[in-house]
């Protein structure tokens, strides 16, 4: 058991790793050679985990090998168009300003419903709203509206707006982030009055943001959550 429990740790490990280098895409967003090699490389990783009998190695090293793999080919794509095409694929246009194409739609194997049910994750409700419509080689929808069913924007309205601040934790489930207190050009004494004006213990507050040095979250464990200056309370 012991055994097991060793091996599975460490093939976890060495396979995390692995992921890690391939990058930071969501199962969504993988390309249809990425998302092969994920689900064999969690197959040959599951081998080596449960049989004993089976030389770790011989985890190790397919898994590493399918980590080159994708490495060679995610640089083939990256600098051959004609290869990426042949890999990947190319996006599809499946709703033009006449409606649904409905050879687009056969040729990938794709029902009306299935569009119908893409349209509405965009938050759109019939094909009628949309100018262009595409099925991207990861398999997601991109939708173009018509001008009449696009959002207004900041820039429409013509109005200015202050530049977008990140908000960063200084406090979460009850834990100071010192790194993020020095970002937000604060120290440990004001974070401290702070959440001693507000009445709170710092283990009691589960979430604190602070946007630009001063705009402040404070979500408590329980209860409702308060807004405010750090200026404002503590000077």
């Amino acid at each position: 058991m012991l055994i097991v429990f060793t091996r599975s740790i460490l093939i976890y490990l060495f396979l995390l790793i692995v992921m890690r280098l391939m990058g930071k895409k969501q199962l969504g967003e993988l390309q249809p050679f990425e998302f092969t090699i994920t689900l064999i490389a969690a197959e040959l990783a599951c081998i080596p985990m449960s049989d004993t009998q089976v030389p770790i190695l011989y985890g190790l090293v397919p898994i590493f090998t399918l980590f080159v793999v994708e490495f060679v080919l995610t640089k083939i794509v990256k600098h051959s168009i004609k290869m990426r095409r042949i890999i990947n694929g190319k996006p599809v246009i499946v709703i033009t300003p006449d409606g649904i194409d409905f050879d687009a739609i056969n040729r990938l194997d794709m029902t009306v419903h299935d569009i119908m049910e893409s349209i509405r994750a965009k938050d759109y409700t019939t094909p009628e709203e949309i100018e262009w419509a595409i099925i991207e080689t990861n398999g997601d929808m991109s939708v173009v509206p018509k001008s009449a069913n696009k959002a207004v924007t900041v820039g429409d309205m013509a109005l200015q707006v202050e530049q977008t601040q990140l908000p960063y934790s200084v406090i979460c489930e009850g834990k100071r982030m010192g790194r993020n207190i020095q970002r937000c050009n604060l120290d440990e004494n004001k974070v401290q009055s702070l959440i001693d004006k507000l009445g709170y213990k710092q283990d009691e507050i589960l979430l604190l943001l602070v946007t630009g040095g001063d705009s402040f979250y404070l979500q408590p464990r329980s209860g409702k959550f308060v807004t405010g200056k750090i200026s404002e309370e503590v000077g």
